[in-house]
C-alpha cells in the first residue's frame, strides 16, 4: 500500500488504482482460505467453518467502520486547526505504512527462520 501511495503521488497509475476490485478480491480470498485452514487446524468441525468465517468477517467490517469513523473524525478536527504543513509531511503516512509493514515482514521471516 505504501508503494501504491508513493506511485500515485508521482503520477504513475498502479494496479490498485486501475483494478481495485481485483486486488481486494485476491487479498480477501487469500486471507479467507488462510483463516479457514487455521480454523480447521484448531479442530473446528467442517460444518461450523462457514459460520465462523461469516461472523469473523462481519466483526472485521464493523471494526473497519469504527476505525474509518475515528480517522475521519480526527481529520475533521485537524482541518479546524490552522496550520502550515511542510510539503514533505504529505509523504509521512505512506512511509509509516511501509515501515510498519516491513517490520512485520522481517519479524515473521525471523520467527520462521528461527523455528
Amino acid at each position: 500500500m505504501a508503494r501504491e501511495i508513493v506511485q500515485a503521488r508521482r503520477g504513475q497509475p498502479s494496479l490498485t488504482a486501475r483494478w481495485p476490485w481485483v486486488v481486494s478480491f485476491s487479498c480477501g480470498l487469500m486471507h479467507g482460505f488462510g483463516f479457514a485452514g487455521a480454523l480447521a487446524e484448531v479442530g473446528l468441525p467442517q460444518r461450523a467453518i462457514p459460520v465462523a468465517l461469516l461472523f469473523f468477517n462481519v466483526g472485521v467490517e464493523i471494526g473497519q467502520l469504527v476505525f474509518v469513523a475515528a480517522v475521519l473524525g480526527l481529520f475533521f478536527l485537524l482541518t479546524k486547526i490552522p496550520k502550515a504543513w511542510p510539503r514533505w509531511a504529505e509523504a509521512v503516512p505512506a512511509y509509516s505504512i511501509g515501515a510498519v509493514a516491513m517490520f512485520w515482514v522481517i519479524e515473521r521471516i525471523a520467527a520462521f527462520a528461527g523455528s
